[in-house]
């Protein structure tokens, strides 16, 4: 043990050692990120320019964006991590985001395009009645994107932290507090248009760099798979059970079961994901989208097994857990063990940037929710001048932006990946039901769709307050306090088919048929994309 806490004590020194190059990296980032934010922010004078960039962007650069905004500190950071502590256990992850696009592909992305124009309650009230729809949708969003919003600050505290050797809780606040001042900066400025060119320059970055440490750590084994998985066996303290399944859910197969629920439907109920396919001029484009996303963050997720299984084996399980950042800092030291600091400084920074762009896409999409859906059509009931809804979704941006930040605070040392499988089963449970029911099913009412989404969302959100997650661990929210109520980690197993559920009974309960001519009409839209919003000339 005391060579482990050696090896992390010179890590962390050599980090201290070098403050003025880390800082000038990621000065450098930043520098050049605002450039690209300022500079696209120029034909920001519409609403179609602030929320969906024109709907100027192609196939191929909506598909970098899509993967620059999905590919976030959970699967860089949090991914990494799991699988050098856990193994087997961890590349779950990896398997229930990727499979979690067929969903979206196949069910979700081209309908939505052609129905929408701004945000997902565009197409849940497209038939249905507005205020009720918009505000319940409107609600969904802005909590899918707070719990997710909450994993990006922990995964920026934990990073920063590393490569500053910071270690205790103020010094990670101040770096979540100028994180989130980043992120308003980033959307007042830039807004989608900003934002998603960070995002197409973010995903260059991080597959190029995770790209070239998966060789590397492949070259130091020979190219042979087998000697870095015997290394990474070596230097675990579970041994062999790192390979197989169990060594995390082993105890509790259901909270696995769980898991892979929330994995693999959450994709689809992403409003910030949602949002994406109206970039894009047309519905072809966001089919080309969605298939560039797939390639590449397939691509990426077979690159974490490597690098998970590399950390595992060249940094040790221990060293990673007693780190800063703690089991977010697999992939960071790693490359401090690669590279040395500079090789750490630019994979952080890379990994700086993956936050930045996520929490900008996250931001702009809970912004354009309250401005568009309760702003614009429940409060102001559609009449609202030109640049009225702009204005307030730039204030919006503030208040979210300070609440992330106060969030993020409050959940450092929790696993990235852990954190936002809780905003997939979140998306799952409160989104996705009635998604699928407005696009396929034309009895849906109004009462079906709300109960669907205030039901799934009171209900992941009750069983996540009432778990492990928050109370009586040693990784609890409220560490060793209290004892949990409901015993798996992640709501997915009985929260996804209660929003089923709920938006089945409340429309075979309705007295009150919505009008069918709307059902048809939305059909036509959706299957044909007759109608769909067009590309913003300048």
């Amino acid at each position: 043990m005391n060579e482990i806490f050696g090896a992390i004590e010179a890590a962390v020194q050599t980090v201290e050692n070098n403050p003025i190059l880390n800082i000038s990296i990621f000065g450098a980032f930043v520098a050049v990120t605002l450039f690209i934010v300022i500079r696209a922010s120029r034909n920001n004078k519409t609403a179609a320019d602030y929320y969906a960039a024109g709907r100027s962007f192609t196939g191929p650069q909506n598909g970098f964006a899509i993967s620059g905004d999905y590919l976030s500190a959970a699967s860089f950071l949090g991914i990494c991590g799991a699988i050098a502590i856990n193994g087997y256990d961890g590349f779950l992850y990896s398997i229930g985001f990727l499979v979690a696009w067929l969903v979206a592909l196949l069910l979700v992305a081209e309908l939505m395009r052609n129905t929408g124009k701004f945000t997902m309650a565009d197409v849940l009230s497209f038939r249905l009645k507005q205020t009720p729809v918009r505000m319940a949708a409107a609600l969904t969003t802005l909590a899918v994107c707070f719990f997710y919003l909450l994993a990006q600050m922990a995964g920026a505290g934990g990073l920063v932290s590393l490569l500053l050797g910071i270690d205790d809780q103020v010094g990670q606040s101040i770096v979540v507090a100028v994180v989130g001042v980043l992120m308003i900066v980033y959307v007042l400025i830039g807004g989608m248009k900003g934002t998603t060119w960070v995002q197409i320059v973010k995903a260059f970055l991080l597959i190029g760099g995770a790209l070239g440490m998966t060789v590397w750590v492949l070259a130091i084994y020979g190219f042979n798979f087998n000697s870095l998985l015997e290394a990474a066996v070596a230097a675990s303290p579970a041994g062999e059970d790192v390979l197989g399944p169990g060594l995390q859910y082993g105890a509790n197969p259901w909270d696995f079961i769980s898991l892979a629920l929330a994995l693999v439907f959450g994709t689809a109920g992403l409003p910030h994901v949602l949002m994406r396919f109206y970039t894009v001029p047309t519905a072809k484009e966001a089919r080309r989208s969605v298939v560039w996303a797939i390639w590449l963050i397939g691509l990426f997720y077979l690159l974490t097994l490597v690098l998970g299984y590399g950390a595992g084996a060249l940094v040790t399980p221990d060293v990673i857990r007693a780190a800063p950042g703690g089991v977010n800092s697999a992939a960071p030291l790693l490359a401090l063990e690669l590279g040395g600091p500079i090789l750490l400084g630019f994979i952080s920074a890379v990994a700086f940037a993956t936050i930045l762009a996520v929490v900008a896409g996250l931001t702009i999409t809970a912004a354009a929710s309250f401005a568009h859906d309760i702003y614009a059509n429940v409060v102001k009931k559609g009449k609202v001048a030109p640049d009225g809804e702009v204005k307030v979704a730039r204030r919006t941006v503030v208040v979210i932006g300070v609440l992330s930040i106060l969030g993020g605070i409050g959940v450092q040392g929790q696993n990235v990946a852990f954190l936002v499988a809780l905003a997939f089963a979140v998306a799952a449970s409160a989104n996705l039901p009635t998604i699928l029911y407005s696009l396929f099913w034309r009895r849906f009412t109004t009462r079906g769709a709300v109960w669907s989404m205030y039901g799934g969302l009171a209900a992941a959100i009750i069983l996540i307050f009432l778990s492990p997650v928050f109370w009586g661990t040693e990784t609890s929210v409220f560490k060793n306090v209290g004892t949990a109520i409901w015993p798996l980690n992640n709501p997915g197993i009985v929260s996804i088919p209660l929003g089923f559920f709920l938006g089945w009974l409340g429309t075979v309960t309705s007295t009150k048929k919505e009008d069918p001519r709307l059902a048809a009409e939305m059909d036509v839209r959706s299957l044909t994309g007759f109608g769909a919003e067009k590309a913003t000339h300048h």
